[in-house]
This record gives structure tokens, sequence and C-alpha cells, in this order.
């Protein structure tokens, strides 16, 4: 018997909207086997659930750089309570341009590129972006305002880097276990953040060690340090509330495939901090708590940007903006790059052979615009997010899950007073997970061989250590570079008679078939090649036919003395 969601599912897929996403039934040459509207929209909703999160984190972490607030005592202004009004009115600033900018690539990359990927602001850029650039609290080598200016400039250069081919290509060319080890160190970073001060606080400073135990009070912080435990460790009520709801019972719920487990867990360490009169409460009665609180009230409202609204400062001639600049390009073509690469493989969509993907421009296109429509909006660049996986496996397979997903980001913005009350330690426990599911990279890494193994090895130990992603890629890339550069001219200069005895496990480095030139090129030059080849013209043309290495020329007969254009046809024998 026919239900509703089946006669549904055909209707849309006779529709133009079916025809558009190539859903099945739609009579589309293309058609996705598989692709259900109904099948796509709950992926779209699961898809939502999984990244919501990233409202109330990416705002967390982002307000850690001060946005526009100027800092001007000491210890970054870390109990300077003017400061730290104006980073929460920041940080509310943040959840209405994540939630929009989220809402605006998801929907752009499902209904252009017709892929199953969620987009917002990516973990691991806004670290990289707050931590390594801007600094804790304004303390890094430039402002903000100058980091949203390289951002938004970065976003133009991968759009015409997009539209001629190079970054797919520059993508498809990197060393696997290299671009596996980038995401594996990625993982490690963000869990670190989750464990520190911008999350559980379980991981503090230390004097001697530099790290060590946290989660003390705050009357038990080194004088002059903050986080920094003299002594009662891990004796702070909201580091364990953060522990058990945020981090187990999380856990818990993804182990039993309970959809939205990371939300779940994010809302319950919340509304168990929402209450003032508890030790674990979110809004203390003194005067920051009193303005979180009555903020948080209004529960649904509109929310513009005051603060970082077009904050950009074009101040192109300061040669720090151009590293700042430099570094987001590399960091983003092998982080979101590899990102997209993995989800629409995941899908199914990527072809093997060429490693590229259907409508891969035009993906790559949506992703650079939305990384500089960001910037406008005060964010971090914008990426495809690996949570899209939830919707993937639901069953998506066409960008009406995307398209569901960035509807649902799109009504979050009314609702910034809700997600801009979720506490640091709510979302602590959801980085750690995030940063556990990123890891799992390692294993297809070539621990095999070497030469593989030392540089992913060394990406993964140095983005945490460092603090930086950028420092993890450089020495990943170098150390790759000079140990198989070695090998590769010490093999040339014996003819191959000195060799490790292992070097059949490496992994091989080709550049995979396809060519560099994007296929919309490749369609408008053959299609220009064709009106030439078929135009009428009143003089004869030189046709030049090839035979294995034989050339034979024929030409009509025809006056010397005319004048003729030139021009000629390859043919090649079948």
């Amino acid at each position: 018997m026919l239900t509703f969601a089946d006669r549904l599912n055909a209707q849309v897929a006779d529709s133009a909207i079916g025809r558009w996403f190539r859903l099945e039934g739609s009579g589309h040459a293309r058609e996705r086997e598989g692709s259900r509207f109904m099948t796509d929209v709950r992926a779209g909703i699961t898809t939502w659930a999984a990244m919501a999160y990233i409202i109330s984190v990416n705002a967390s972490i982002v307000s850690d750089s001060g946005g526009t607030c100027v800092c001007e005592a000491a210890n970054n202004c870390v109990t300077d309570a003017a400061y730290l009004q104006c980073i929460q009115e920041v940080k509310q600033d943040l959840i209405t341009s994540t939630a929009a900018m989220s809402a605006l690539a998801s929907i752009l990359m499902g209904a252009l590129a017709n892929l199953p990927v969620g987009m917002a602001p990516g973990m691991g850029l806004n670290a990289y972006f707050t931590y390594s650039v801007v600094g804790y609290h304004g303390s890094g080598f430039i402002t903000y305002r100058e980091a949203l200016a390289a951002v938004f400039l970065e976003g133009w250069i991968f759009f015409i880097l997009s539209l001629l081919g190079l970054r797919q290509w520059l993508a498809r060319i990197m060393p696997q276990s290299l671009v596996l080890a980038v995401g594996a160190g990625i993982g490690l970073y963000i869990a670190f953040i989750g464990l520190t001060s911008g999350g559980l606080n379980v991981i503090g400073g230390d004097t001697t060690n530099l790290v060590g135990l946290g989660g003390c009070l705050e009357s038990d912080w080194l004088e002059g340090l903050p986080y920094f435990c003299g002594s009662q460790v891990l004796r702070s009520p909201t580091t364990w509330l953060g522990i058990f709801t945020g981090g187990i019972l999380t856990i818990l719920l993804m182990l039993y495939r309970v959809k939205g487990s990371l939300l779940i867990g994010i809302f319950i360490t919340s509304i168990i901090s929402w209450p003032r009169n508890t030790s674990v409460t979110y809004f203390p009665h003194n005067e920051a708590g009193d303005q979180l609180f009555d903020f948080f009230k209004q529960v649904v409202t509109w929310h513009p940007l005051q603060h970082i609204g077009n904050a950009l400062d074009y101040n192109y001639g300061k040669g720090k903006v151009w590293y700042a600049l430099i570094t987001f390009l590399y960091v983003d073509i092998l982080d979101t790059t590899g990102t997209l690469y993995s989800m629409v493989k995941f899908a199914g969509l990527r072809d093997p052979v060429t490693l590229d993907f259907e409508n891969s421009t035009i993906a790559y296109c949506v992703d650079a615009f939305s990384i500089s429509m960001g910037a406008l909006a005060g964010t971090s660049p914008v990426t495809a997010f690996i949570e899209s996986a939830t919707g993937i496996a639901e069953g998506g397979k066409t960008g009406i899950t995307a398209v569901v997903t960035g509807l649902l980001f799109f009504l979050s913005v009314f609702f910034a007073p809700i997600f801009a009350s979720i506490p640091p330690w709510a979302t602590g426990g959801a980085l750690v997970v995030v940063g556990s599911l990123m890891i799992r990279n390692v294993r297809d890494i070539n621990w095999d061989y070497v030469g593989d193994a030392v540089p992913a090895f060394l990406t993964i130990l140095f983005i945490p250590l460092s603090y930086n992603i950028a420092y993890g890629v450089i020495v990943g890339v170098f150390s790759y570079v000079i140990i198989n550069g070695f090998v590769w001219i010490v093999s040339k200069i014996s003819n191959n008679a000195i060799m490790p005895p292992n070097y059949d496990a490496s992994e091989p480095w080709v550049v995979p078939p396809g060519g560099i030139v994007p296929a919309w090129l490749n369609v408008l030059f053959r299609r220009n090649t064709r009106i030439i080849e078929e135009s009428p013209s009143e003089y004869p043309f030189q046709v030049r036919q090839r035979h294995s290495n034989i050339s034979v020329d024929t030409t009509s007969q025809e006056n010397p003395l005319t004048p003729r254009k030139s021009g000629f046809k390859f043919t090649s024998e079948k």
C-alpha cells in the first residue's frame, strides 16, 4: 500500500524541483539512485541537529579573541568587568552571524551544487583564527578587524582558484597521509580547547610543567595567574557538571545512536546551569550575571550585529596581514577542501579515478563566497562540516538535505538569547567528542612506511602542542619533502640500486588523472571548437590527419595567389 510519503516523493520527483535535484524518478539523465524527497528532508533535520552546537561553540571560541573590544589593562583584561561585558555583547553578535552564515552557506551549497553537505564556520579554523592569529583577548600579531580583512580577501582568492580549477587540483595532489594527519591534529587541538578554560576547565596552567590539572575555584587561582590552580584541583562544580552531562551523557547517547546527541548534551547541561540560585549557575547575582539573565529572558528576539558587522580593517599594507592571509589560504586548502572531499566520498559522489566529484567547481565557489560573506558578518572562515556525515548516513543524497539544514539555521537566528546563554562547560564535552571523531583519520594513515608515518605523526603532534594548525602543516610538509625527496634523489643517482628495503610499502604519490582544467572550461573550449569547425568558410582549411607517428597532409586545390585564413583541425584515428 502506498503511503503519504510515497505519494509525496513521487510528486516531488516528477516536478521541476525533482529534476533540479536529480531525485530518483525525475527522469534526469543523471538522477541519483535511491534519492527520495522525504528521506533528504529527514537527513537535513538530522544534519542540523548534529551541527547546531556550532552556533554556541563558534561564538564562544571567536569571542575569546575579544572581537572589536579594546583591552588596555594587564593580564589580557581577564578581570576587567567592562571589557568582559563588551565580549559578552560580541558573543551575542556572533550567535546571530554564525546562524545566519550557516543558513546562507548551506542553502547555497544545496541549491547550486546539489550536495548533501552542511556549511558553517569551521571548527579548527575558528580556533586558528582566534588563538593563533588574533590571540586571546587580542594578544596576537594582528587585530580582529585586520584578520577579518584577511579572511575576506582569502575568500575571493579562493573563488578565483576554484574557477580555474587550481584549488581542486592542489587538494588532489597532496599526499593522502598528510591530509588525514591534518584532520587528526585538528581533532586533538579542538579536544584540548574543550578541556581547558574555554570548555570544561579540566586542564589548567602550571608554572613548572606549563599545563596541569585545573578545575579549581576562582579563589584558589594563583595570584595574577587566572586558571593556574595552586591547590584544590577539580573542585569546581561546573567542571563536574560538564564532564557528566556534557561529556559522558553525550557519549552514551551516541553509543545508542540517538539523533542530535551533541545538541542534547549541550542543552541538558545548559538547562541545569540556568537557574540562578545554584552552585553551577551561569547567571550569578552580580552585574554581569544580571545583564546575561536579562538578555536570556527575551527567549525569541532579533539581535542585530552591534560590534562585528562590516568591521573589516583593510590594512593590506601591513606585512603580518599578508602572513595571516597566506596561512589562512593553505590551512583552508587542507582543512576545508579535505573535509568536503571526505563528505562527498562518504555520500558516494566522488569519481574513484579522477578523485573529483560532480559540481566541484560550483561547490568550491560557494564555499569561497561564503568565506568572504562570513568575514563581513564578523566570523571565521566557513567550511563543510564533518557532521554532514550524520545526514548522509540517514540517506541524504541531494542538495535538499543541505537546503533543509540551512532553513533550520535561519530559524535559529531568532533564538539568539537561548544560544548566547549556553555556558562554556556545556560545550566543552562536545568539543572533546568532535575531536575524538576527527582523530579516527589516523586509521587510514600509512604507518607501514617511515617516510609517510613520521611526517604524518609530526603534523598530528605539532598542531595541538604549538597551538597552531599552520605550524603543524608546515612541519608535516617540510619533513615529507625532505625525507622522500632524499630517497628520490638517491634512487635516481644510483639508478634504483639504493632503495629503502620496504619502499614497496610506501604510499604512492601520483597526480590524479582528469587534468587541472575545470569541467566548465573544458565544455566551453569544446563548444567554441565545435563552432569553429562547423562554421562555413569561403576559404579552404588544411586538414591534418594523424596516424601513429605519420602525418598525412591533404590540401584542397586552390589558387596560390588567393589569400587564405589560417586554420587546422586535428582528427584522431579511432
